[in-house]
C-alpha cells in the first residue's frame, strides 16, 4: 500500500490529541468515476470511520449515504493507499490531530441512486451531488477544478494521486 505523510510541524506520536480515520472510495463503472462536488470541492465519496465500525462498514455506509449505491463486499478493492496529516493546533488550538485516510477502490456496474442517499446538512447547504466523469479525464478534470475552492489546493492533490496510483497499481 502506498503510504504519504504530511507532518509539516514535525509533530511526534506523542503530541497527537486526537486521531480521525476516513474511507474514502474511487467508485468505478465502466470507464467512468463517481467523484463529489460540494461547492466547487471536488472529493471521492467516504467519511470518517464511526466506533465499532469496521473500515469496510464504514466504506459501505458512507457511499450509499452519498451515492445511494449499496455495495457488496466483492467489488470492494484494498485499501490500495493510505494519507496521513498529522496538523498542529487543528482544529482549534492546543489540539493536535492526526487523521488517516485510507483509498479504497470499488468496481461495480450500479449507477446513483438518488433516492437512497441520505446528505448531512452541510452536504445539503453546500449543493452536494456525485458527478460521473471518464476515468481518462478525471485527473484533468481534477486539477482545472481546484480554482474554483481554497480547500481544493489541499485535498486535489491527494485526489490526483489516488486516481495514478489506481491506474498505475490495477494496470489501467
Amino acid at each position: 500500500m502506498k503510504e504519504v505523510i504530511y507532518n509539516y510541524d514535525y509533530l511526534t506520536e506523542k503530541d497527537i490529541t486526537e486521531t480521525v480515520i476516513r474511507t474514502k472510495a474511487l467508485i468505478i463503472n465502466s470507464n467512468n468515476i463517481y467523484i463529489g462536488n460540494e461547492n466547487g470541492i471536488f472529493q471521492f465519496p467516504g467519511g470518517h470511520l464511526e466506533n465499532g465500525e469496521t473500515f469496510e462498514e464504514c466504506l459501505k455506509r458512507e457511499v450509499l449515504e452519498e451515492t445511494g449505491i449499496i455495495i457488496e463486499d466483492n467489488e470492494i478493492e484494498g485499501p490500495f493507499m493510505k494519507v496521513t496529516y498529522l496538523n498542529k493546533d487543528w482544529p482549534q488550538i492546543g489540539k493536535n490531530r492526526k487523521a488517516e485516510i485510507y483509498y479504497y477502490v470499488i468496481k461495480t456496474n450500479k449507477n446513483v441512486d438518488l433516492s437512497r442517499v441520505k446528505y448531512t446538512n452541510h452536504e445539503k447547504e453546500g449543493n452536494f451531488k456525485i458527478e460521473e466523469i471518464p476515468l481518462k479525464l478525471a485527473i484533468n478534470k481534477i486539477v482545472e477544478n481546484i480554482p474554483n475552492n481554497e480547500k481544493n489546493k489541499i485535498i486535489s492533490p491527494d485526489m490526483v494521486s489516488a486516481i495514478a496510483e489506481y491506474l498505475i497499481r490495477f494496470n489501467k
